[in-house]
C-alpha cells in the first residue's frame, strides 16, 4: 500500500499548470499574432484535429469551441487513415491541428507530414520543439509546461487546452475577455486547494463508474474517465449526457457512481436533467459545477463556461492521485504503460 501522504510527480506537476498558462501568456504573443494575421488573410474553411489519448480530449475541447462559439466545421482525424491506409482525405483550405505532449508518435508524424505538402495549414502543439512533429508543421506552438515525467499526463493537458483556447481566439478575436484569461493561473490554483473527499469515499472501493459531460465539458469528463484507468485501476466509461440515454443508462442502479461536469451553457438543462434521472435511479452522484438535489454537489471556482471544463480538471487532478494513492496505485508509474507511446 502506498504512503497516502506522499508526494507524487503526478502531484507536483499537475499543481505547476498555473505556470504553463502564464508561461504561454508571456512567451506565445508574436506566435499568436501571426496566427491571428494569418487567419484574418486565409480564413481556413474546416478545422481537422489528430491526436491520441489526452490530448485528443484536448483536441475534443477546441472541436466544440469551434463548432459552438464559431460555427466552424470542425473534425477529428483518425491518424490510421494515413500511417496504416495511406489515405489522406481531401480537406484543401482547411486547418490541420495535432496536439502532442511528445512530438513523437509516427501516425501523428504521418498525418502533418501528409499535409504539409497539400494546400492546408499545420499547426502542432508542442510540449517538446525539439520534437520530430516541430520539423514538419508549418506552425508549432509551445505549450511551455516543461518537463512531464510522470506517465500521466496532467499540466501538459491543462496547457493544451489552454493552447487551443488560444487557437480558437486567433480565429475569432475576443472570444475570451483578457482579464478572464489573465485570471486563469490564480483560477486554478484555487482550483488546486478544493478537495472532493466524498468523492474519494465513494470510488474506494469502487470496481467502475461514468463520467458524463456535453458540449465543451466533454473533453473533462474523456480525460477524467481516463486517468481512472490509468492511475487507480478502476475502471471508468465517459459519455455525451445525450449519448448516455442511448443504452448506457440501463446501468444506472443502486449504488452505481456517477460523476458528471457541468458548465453554464446551453448544455446545462439536459445535465441537470440527466443528473435527476441518475439521482431518482439510486446512483450516487457527483455534479461538478450545478447544484442537483440528492446528489453531492463537488465545489469549484467559478468561471465562464469556455474555462470551466480547464478549471474543474485541475481539482479533478488532485482528487484522482490521492484516489491512486488510496487504492495502493502508483499514479507515475502504471503498469504497461510509458510515457512516450509510439503509434504506428
Amino acid at each position: 500500500m502506498f504512503d497516502t501522504r506522499r508526494q507524487t510527480l503526478m502531484q507536483i506537476e499537475a499543481r505547476s499548470a498555473k505556470d504553463a498558462v502564464a508561461n504561454q501568456m508571456v512567451r506565445n504573443k508574436e506566435i499568436l499574432g501571426s496566427m491571428r494575421s494569418l487567419f484574418k488573410r486565409q480564413p481556413p474553411t474546416a478545422v481537422i484535429t489528430c491526436a491520441r489519448g489526452s490530448s485528443d480530449h484536448a483536441a475534443t475541447y477546441l472541436r466544440y469551441i469551434l463548432e459552438t462559439r464559431l460555427g466552424l466545421l470542425s473534425t477529428s482525424l483518425a491518424p490510421s487513415v494515413s500511417s496504416l491506409y495511406g489515405h489522406w482525405p481531401h480537406v484543401e483550405g482547411s486547418l490541420c491541428v495535432a496536439i502532442s505532449q511528445s512530438g513523437a508518435s509516427d501516425d501523428l508524424l504521418s498525418v502533418v507530414e501528409g499535409y504539409a505538402k497539400a494546400d492546408v495549414t499545420t499547426v502542432a502543439l508542442l510540449n517538446d520543439c525539439e520534437s520530430p512533429l516541430a520539423g514538419l508543421a508549418e506552425i508549432v506552438v509551445p505549450l511551455h509546461a516543461g518537463r512531464e515525467r510522470s506517465v500521466a499526463a496532467t499540466k501538459s493537458f491543462i496547457a493544451s487546452m489552454f493552447a487551443a483556447l488560444q487557437i480558437a481566439d486567433c480565429l475569432q478575436p475576443g472570444l475570451v475577455a483578457i482579464d478572464e484569461l489573465q485570471a486563469l493561473p490564480d483560477k486554478l490554483d484555487e482550483a488546486w486547494a478544493i478537495e472532493w473527499l466524498p468523492l474519494l469515499e465513494c470510488l474506494m472501493p469502487a470496481r467502475g463508474l461514468y463520467v458524463i459531460g456535453r458540449g465543451i465539458g466533454l473533453s473533462a469528463a474523456g480525460e477524467a474517465a481516463l486517468k481512472f484507468k490509468e492511475t487507480c485501476k478502476l475502471h471508468a466509461e465517459s459519455y455525451s449526457a445525450a449519448e448516455v440515454r442511448h443504452g448506457p443508462m440501463a446501468l444506472f442502479d443502486r449504488g452505481f457512481p456517477v460523476l458528471i461536469f457541468r458548465q453554464d451553457d446551453a448544455s446545462a438543462r439536459g445535465i441537470d436533467e440527466l443528473a435527476s434521472l441518475a439521482v431518482a435511479s439510486g446512483c450516487k452522484v457527483f455534479v461538478v459545477g450545478g447544484q442537483t438535489a440528492g446528489a453531492t454537489n463537488l465545489d469549484t471556482v467559478s468561471a465562464s463556461a469556455l474555462l470551466s471544463p480547464i478549471i474543474q480538471i485541475q481539482t479533478f487532478y488532485r482528487a484522482v492521485n490521492e484516489l491512486a494513492l488510496m487504492r495502493g496505485c502508483d499514479p507515475d508509474h502504471p503498469p504497461l504503460l510509458k510515457k512516450v507511446t509510439v503509434t504506428l
